[in-house]
């Protein structure tokens, strides 16, 4: 089945056509600025605008940068506070005419490497780390989802959640080098190691590009490796999740 996935961030929303039954995109990713607002109807829109280019009919994946439960918002993440307690699927399948399925972004990229990259047959606890604007986390029990795991809201310091010290975005708006954040990533990777004991952590997003330019900073003893698809994961993964839902559609 031919999916459209797109992958919500607060910078950015991609989508790609994807063959859902083998995570392959069949298309180049096609990108827009998240709107600077990051409202709801703003960013319905230009979820429209990504249907449209590709001129698209079917299914719709999309992974989402907050907690999703049932198609509900249950909190504004790093978007704008008016999405609390808004039904994503909802308002997405209403813009664009078409079943939208929406799970939380992490989620959908750790869907992604468990059903066609490195952490496929893998059996135990396993954790995939989005880092972007924020720090996101999928997690998985002997290849099973267990949805919105949200450790990058863990408080640290002064700080609320420590995404907000430790996530890409961080290290843009102070001018880090990779060297210098990698601490930083490190010491919120021994919290998570702390916390859940995983088996293995895989990293997506924009920043496990450049996982060599952080590697040598990681110090745990739990296995820590770059998911193969790197920044196209959360398409892919936002496939995979319609596909499973596309029987209810």
């Amino acid at each position: 089945m031919i999916v459209l996935g797109i992958d919500i961030g607060g910078s950015g929303m991609k989508g790609a056509l994807v063959n859902s039954h083998d995570g392959e995109l069949l298309t180049e990713r096609f990108r827009i600025p998240t709107p600077a607002s990051r409202k709801p109807e703003a960013m319905a829109q230009v979820l429209k605008e990504i249907v449209k280019h590709f001129d698209h009919k079917g299914p719709v994946g999309c992974g989402f940068p907050t907690v999703i439960k049932h198609g509900v918002c249950k909190s504004p993440g790093n978007l704008h506070e008016s999405w609390l307690g808004v039904n994503v699927k909802e308002l997405f399948s209403d813009a664009t005419g078409l079943p939208v399925t929406v799970i939380n972004d992490a989620d959908a990229a750790g869907y992604a490497v468990m059903n066609y990259g490195i952490g496929k047959g893998v059996q135990g606890f396993v954790l995939m780390i989005t880092i972007g604007t924020g720090l996101g986390s999928g997690a998985f029990f002997n290849g099973e989802l267990i949805p919105n795991f949200e450790l990058g809201q863990i408080p640290y310091k002064n700080f609320k959640k420590i995404e907000s010290w430790a996530a890409s975005s961080a290290r843009e708006k102070e001018n880090l080098t990779y060297d210098k954040w990698g601490k930083r990533f490190n010491k919120f990777l021994e919290l998570v190691d702390l916390i859940v004991c995983p088996d293995m952590i895989i990293l997506g997003g924009g920043a496990s590009k450049y996982f060599d330019e952080y590697r040598h900073r990681i110090k745990i003893e739990t296995p820590v490796v770059p998911a193969e698809f790197r920044n196209h994961a959360g398409i892919i993964g936002a496939a995979v999740a319609a596909l499973h839902e596309a029987p209810k559609e």
